[in-house]
């Protein structure tokens, strides 16, 4: 399943293709430290709570992230799909830092 080129597009779309996709590489490098849940995000990276929610909708929508927990106790981690294609998004990660 690595270097599968559907996969490839998925995560260039996700964190390349789309606004908001520096931040949700953001949070997924986060993520690649350890779980946290959505209120800790928005603290650790300084931004807005709802910010925080809508990219996690857009991660949880395109399987990079996973979830434990119920409500406010839900926390968020890095998917099987993500770990896999682990290259490929540190790939992208090395682009787009080039790129600032």
């Amino acid at each position: 399943m690595a270097n599968d080129p559907d996969a490839k597009r998925l995560l260039w779309f996700v964190f390349a293709g789309s606004r908001g996709g520096l931040n949700r590489l953001k949070i997924i490098s986060k993520l690649k430290e350890k779980p946290f849940n959505t209120n800790q995000l928005a603290k650790e990276m300084g931004l807005d709570y709802k910010a925080i929610q809508h990219h996690i909708r857009v991660l949880e929508k395109n399987n990079m992230i996973s979830k434990i927990g119920e409500k406010y106790g839900v926390a968020y981690f890095i998917s099987n799909f993500l770990k896999v294609n682990m290259e490929t998004f540190e790939e992208i990660e090395a682009k787009l830092d080039k790129s600032k």
